[in-house]
């Protein structure tokens, strides 16, 4: 259970905004603050002081502190990390660029791929060989390395990525070169291939070292100056930072893995999502996570989100994998799109209403802010439509202005096809509902799913306007609005445990080979060292050890996760890890292939204290129809016509209120548009719950 006595602050920095929740024994409360992105810092501690003050707190008083961020992620899209060099392996100068040698569009002529985040001219390689068992080949040539020293220097390089190739089987060579460097050039960062990703597969594991390389300046200066503000406020709580995985780390672990952040506040978003399905007892969840740069789609069954050590960032074609920067870490499974409330509308080449990836942000923003923005925005349809009521968008803070949402829409979109501003924002409304509906039916049939058996939580600022509308295009027939949806990714945080995973590449068939001498003493130390990185920040808690294996037939390219007993592993366990490996080969493929040999490629060790559980949700009283609190009128796209629209203030709205749509339901963090083919009512925990309305 919950423990009452702590006061836990959770801040999530988004595209466009900052989300602050502040738990306390007497309930919780929340802020949305815009971000800052000069100066992100600045964001958080403007919406940490307001709600420590509407709570008549000091910031002494708080116990807790978990914080999620994207951006490292923001700075791998946007090219504004540290100036970079990749040393490697003598021969391997061009791994970034060679890649695997795949084609993500086998029949596209004018294949753009991301551009690499070290260019040529700043990667080198030195004389050096490891073979595939860790066996020195060819020594390290130190002297090498020293003299790329003044090069370094001449081109003004701050961070520095070492991978060598097989140094997941010896790091000798990269921790050599590693010393080397830092006594030579004490104020610049450098990360070893054998500490972010010890793991088989050169080029992932050379493109992920690059990448925390290429944010540990940026991250390292951030968390720096926000530990300086809270130390400055009188803050002694614990400071936790969301990994992409969905587990906390300390400030420390994630000065070092910052690569292992890039999606802390999406993974807060799953576990909110996770959260609230066992608290429903819905066993198959879509989560629908939509803010104001981006929407994240995740599959949660029996409330697990997706998990995957595989993350793709800075994607040149959507929804294509292959098209981005591979990142091999520990990551919650999810679908992300460039489609939030700050999201760019405009015409293609074509004249057809394109919405996103670019985004407004928080500055300029939308045009209806009122700050700077031109161009039409997701939320300026949303404006233009009656969806949001301009004078109290988030919380009253942004005073809204219709009349430059309307500008907008006519200049980009309206004029030149011979919409009115109106239809524009019906065009922009439906193009965005069915961005996201396309990502979730992929991530679906991905995952092998049946979109339409899935209820679906919906949160962030702006799921909640569209998410009836999505629902409908994928035949969902009952979605649920969290209490503090607009925050939810925020809320999740302070239901995240204290975690980390460590894999290790350590190839082993299962067959009379496999050697458990070398598989127990490999496993002992992974253990303690993936102990070592929470027991001090875990305090009293129980710590809890899960092992796992990636296991493939022979010569077959990708791994299925499969979990491992307690205990030591001897060949007494090969014919049940074989048979776990078939029964999910089964699972996802619907075969297997009898008597085809079986190897175990990566070792999984994760340590994490106990998630936090919550009592269930309480179900809804007898229903009985809400009061109205106003009237607004509604643009139809359908019929080209306004029609009247009742809102209701959710905050007035008791447990087993019903709303019939279409209609409005207000609060202070975001509204919730409850569609024409829906019946919405308050459970006994304040949820909105919508249920299709021939299923009422």
């Amino acid at each position: 259970m919950v423990d009452s006595s702590q006061i836990r602050l959770a801040a999530d920095i988004g595209g466009t905004f900052t989300d602050v929740v502040l738990q306390t024994p007497q309930g919780r409360l929340t802020r949305k603050v815009l971000t800052t992105p000069a100066a992100p810092e600045e964001g958080v501690m403007s919406g940490i002081g307001l709600v420590i003050e509407d709570a008549g707190l000091r910031f002494p008083d708080v116990t807790v502190f978990v914080h999620g961020t994207t951006l490292a992620t923001n700075a791998i899209i946007e090219r504004r990390g540290a100036r970079t060099a990749l040393i490697g392996t003598q021969g391997f100068r061009d791994i970034l660029e060679i890649g695997t040698e795949s084609r993500f569009n086998q029949y596209d002529l004018m294949l753009q791929k991301p551009s690499p985040l070290v260019p040529r001219d700043l990667r080198f390689t030195v004389p050096e060989r490891m073979d595939a068992r860790g066996t020195v080949q060819l020594p390290l040539d130190e002297a090498a390395v020293m003299a790329l020293v003044p090069q370094l220097r001449d081109a003004g390089v701050e961070s520095i990525a070492v991978a060598f190739l097989h140094a997941y089987a010896n790091p000798a060579h990269e921790r050599r070169v590693q010393v080397l460097l830092q006594e030579a050039m004490p104020d610049i960062t450098i990360s070893i291939s054998s500490d972010v990703c010890p793991e088989i597969r050169e080029y992932e594991r050379t493109s992920t070292t690059v990448a925390n390389a290429y944010v540990q300046p940026l991250m390292a200066g951030y968390l720096g100056r926000l530990r300086e503000a809270l130390d400055a406020k009188g803050f002694g709580g614990a400071l936790y930072l969301v990994t992409s995985g969905g587990g906390l780390t300390a400030l420390e672990t994630a000065r070092q893995f910052p690569v292992r952040l890039v999606e802390s506040g999406p993974a807060g978003g799953a576990i909110f999502a996770a959260q609230c399905a066992e608290r429903l007892a819905e066993n198959r969840v879509l989560s629908f996570d939509m803010g104001g740069t981006t929407a994240k789609v995740c599959l949660i069954e029996d409330g697990e989100p997706a998990s995957s050590r595989f993350f793709e960032v800075d994607r040149t074609a959507r929804f294509m994998k292959g098209s981005g920067l591979p990142l091999r870490i520990p990551v919650i499974e999810m679908v992300e799109i460039g489609a939030g409330g700050g999201s760019i509308a405009h015409l293609d080449a074509m004249k057809r209403v394109v919405v996103g990836p670019e985004s407004a942000s928080s500055v300029p923003g939308p045009a209806c802010y009122g700050l700077g923005g031109t161009r039409p925005a997701v939320t300026d349809a949303d404006v233009m439509l009656g969806l949001i009521r301009p004078e109290n968008f988030a919380g009253g803070s942004i005073q809204l202005q219709p009349d430059r949402s309307a500008e907008a829409l006519l200049t980009d979109i309206g004029t030149p096809l011979g919409l009115s501003a109106e239809m524009s924002a019906h065009a922009v409304y439906e193009i965005v509902c069915e961005n996201m509906a396309s990502a979730a039916r992929v991530h679906a049939a991905e995952r092998g799913a049946v979109i339409g058996d899935h209820t679906m939580i919906a949160f962030g600022g702006a799921a909640p306007l569209h998410a009836a509308r999505v629902a409908e295009k994928l035949g969902i027939r009952r979605l649920v609005i969290p209490s503090n949806a607009g925050v939810g990714s925020a809320v999740g945080f302070l239901a995240a445990p204290v975690s980390f995973e460590l894999v290790r590449s350590f190839p082993m068939r299962l067959d009379d080979s496999f050697n458990s001498a070398e598989v127990s003493a490999l496993l002992d130390d992974m253990t303690q060292a993936a102990h070592s990185m929470v027991q001090d920040d875990a305090r009293t808690e129980t710590l809890h050890i899960r092992r796992a294996a990636f296991m493939r037939y022979v010569g077959q390219g990708h791994e299925i996760i499969v979990t491992l007993p307690d205990g030591a592993i001897s060949s007494d366990h090969l014919s049940a890890l074989r048979d776990a490996f078939e029964a999910e080969y089964a699972r996802q493929f619907a075969r297997v292939i009898p008597h085809a040999a079986v190897e175990i490629l990566n070792w999984s060790v994760s340590v994490s204290t106990t998630p936090r559980k919550y009592p269930p949700f309480k179900a809804a009283p007898a229903l009985h129809d809400a009061v109205s609190a106003d009237i607004r009128k509604l643009f139809d796209g359908a019929t080209g016509t306004h029609v009247a629209l009742p809102v209701y203030e959710r905050m007035d709205m008791g447990p087993g209120s019903r709303v019939p749509g279409p209609a409005l339901i207000a609060e202070k963090e975001t509204t919730t548009y409850v569609s024409s083919r829906y019946t919405a009512h308050l459970d006994g925990s304040g949820n909105i719950i919508l249920d299709m309305k021939d299923a009422v």
